[in-house]
């Protein structure tokens, strides 16, 4: 496993990542947490509440707006243990990826963490319906990225396997990126990766 996390901040850490000013947009972050779990790298994935005012029942990783005084890594640090009731410490981060806007008007930063702890998931119900363990190994499933024409006649909708499931953007764009630079060390860009309108909901 350990061999995984040197690989994988290596990778990290050749990456050029693009960081965008946010203007009249939020700025939030997420956590893509990588830990092992019965021999497996997996990460953590959830499924919003149902009874959330805005992207009920999406798939997501935990994250959300950055506070005032936050930079993405303590916000998605503060995230993780909101919604999962899951410490994870700024040493724990391996990198991070492109910024990415969402037709909701955030600019979003994934933050990559590496635990070495045996991680016990605590939901807290009314932000998680569910939360789980995802095998990492399901990233290169060979039928991803799914690329689907998108309904609003914009850039082609890009979906990736997770939980025996295809799943949207911009979550989906994240696990792509964190894919292709984290997993194989190849530097490619998500930003033309269209969205679902419903996601600007």
């Amino acid at each position: 496993m350990h061999a995984d996390r040197d690989r994988i901040a290596a990778n990290l850490a050749a990456f050029p990542r693009i960081a965008l000013e946010t203007g009249e947009r939020r700025r939030a972050a997420v956590a893509i947490v990588l830990s092992g779990r019965d021999g497996e790298l997996t990460y953590l994935l959830t499924r919003r509440a149902l009874t959330m005012r805005r992207g009920a029942g999406n798939y997501a990783l935990p994250g959300g707006n950055l506070e005032p005084g936050e930079d993405a890594v303590t916000a998605a640090i503060r995230e993780t243990s909101e919604e999962l009731g899951v410490a994870i410490t700024p040493g724990e981060v391996l990198g991070m990826l492109d910024d990415f806007e969402t037709l909701g008007g955030h600019v979003v930063t994934p933050v990559v963490f590496w635990s070495d702890e045996a991680l016990i998931l605590n939901p807290d119900p009314t932000e998680v319906d569910r939360a789980w363990f995802e095998p990492v190994a399901r990233l290169d499933h060979p039928g991803s990225p799914m690329s689907e024409e998108n309904p609003s006649g914009g850039e082609p909708i890009q979906r990736m396997f997770a939980d025996d499931n295809w799943i949207n953007p911009p979550t989906a764009a994240w696990l792509y990126q964190f894919r292709e630079v984290g997993l194989h060390g190849r530097h490619i860009r998500v930003s033309m990766i269209g969205q679902p309108e419903w996601t600007a909901r």
